[in-house]
């Protein structure tokens, strides 16, 4: 009880002492009825931060991972997950929203990225989704987490929805950019129009050892262009690009993100003790905890139609269409947007 109301108001002194912003979720659609009206943030400008406090590690599972924290130690937590070819400051505008409003973010770099490093040279560099899911099972573990608001966009929400399918009681909520990602390889086996496939045209390239040389020695200019094709309405400047491009030198980058799409495309192997949660998963396990999902206007990668998983969702649930020319990299692109979708699923 005293948790709660504390909660209450780290949020409403952190949104009294920002300014109302009437125009802060222009397109947004599929607000619930009959909901509270949650605190408001004040306008960003993308790009207005361009850094993180100093970067922790934490020894978590299998990984030391690497993560950015910002706001109250004491504060509800949210935990912030990137996709590929990202990494943690596709949240850099993001973050400070939260923390202001009294969340203790947490945004870690997933395996294979910036400073997280494997514990042991002897563990398999598995991109597999369950691997990923369990990495930040793990890292609430060690962080003392026992629920949070979990949100992200491409890799980062699929791991989100999959531990909200898989592990709800460790979701307070789900915050989840293109809806329900969990995959299922047979079901990605069935041939697509050419049109689709033309669309991850990576994914062939991925599973020929061509194309994973090819990704290694091209890894900046290859994560560029899929950045241009993912958000093809996005400005970005060479600063804000090399800022994430630095964290695909991690040592497993390229291990991880081979190993993902082969596995995807049922070229790879998975570990076998990961079985049991990947059958789990290829059931397609409705998600039951408060959601919101959320769609740029202009997004460039291949994604479904949200009527597609409205039924994938059984819980208290709203859907987004962020406008503006927003594209792949939602939570960077639209900072206020994202930020407040978290903070109005917490009041769900």
């Amino acid at each position: 009880m005293t948790d709660e109301i504390n909660h209450d108001r780290r949020r409403f002194f952190g949104a009294a002492a920002l300014t109302l912003a009437a125009a802060g979720l222009a397109g947004s659609t599929g607000a619930l009825a009959g909901t509270a009206k949650a605190a408001t943030l004040s306008t960003v400008k993308p790009g207005t931060n361009t850094s993180f406090a100093a970067l922790k590690q934490i020894k978590a599972g299998v990984l030391d991972i690497g993560y950015a924290e910002a706001g109250p130690a004491d504060g509800p937590p949210v935990i912030l997950l990137h996709g590929w070819p990202y990494d943690i400051h596709a949240f850099v505008d993001v973050a400070p929203l939260l923390a202001s409003a009294g969340y203790r973010v947490i945004v870690p770099y997933l395996r294979g990225y910036g400073t997280t490093r494997f514990l042991s040279a002897e563990t398999m560099r598995n991109g597999q989704q369950s691997v990923v899911a369990q990495d930040i099972v793990a890292l609430m573990d060690a962080l003392g987490i026992p629920k949070a608001i979990l949100a992200g966009f491409d890799w980062g929400a699929r791991c989100a929805c999959i531990i909200s399918a898989l592990w709800p009681e460790r979701a307070k909520a789900l915050v989840s950019v293109s809806g329900y990602l969990v995959s299922n390889i047979k079901t990605g086996k069935v041939p697509l129009p050419p049109s689709a496939e033309h669309d991850w045209w990576y994914q062939f390239y991925f599973a020929t050892e061509r194309g994973a040389a090819g990704y290694d020695k091209y890894r900046h200019d290859f994560a560029k262009l899929i950045w241009q094709t993912a958000s093809p309405k996005w400005n970005f400047d060479d600063a804000t690009f090399d800022r994430s491009a630095a964290a695909f030198d991690n040592p497993d980058h390229v291990a991880i993100v081979i190993h993902n799409y082969r596995w995807r495309g049922g070229l790879a192997a998975s570990d076998p003790q990961y079985d049991d949660l990947e059958n789990r998963l290829a059931g397609g396990p409705v998600i039951g905890v408060p959601t919101i999902t959320l769609e740029g206007d202009a997004n460039g990668a291949p994604h479904l139609n949200p009527t597609a998983y409205r039924n994938k969702f059984s819980g208290k649930y709203a859907h987004r269409t962020i406008e503006g020319g927003i594209g792949h990299n939602l939570p960077q692109e639209a900072p206020q947007a994202f930020a407040q979708a978290v903070i109005d699923v917490d009041g769900y």
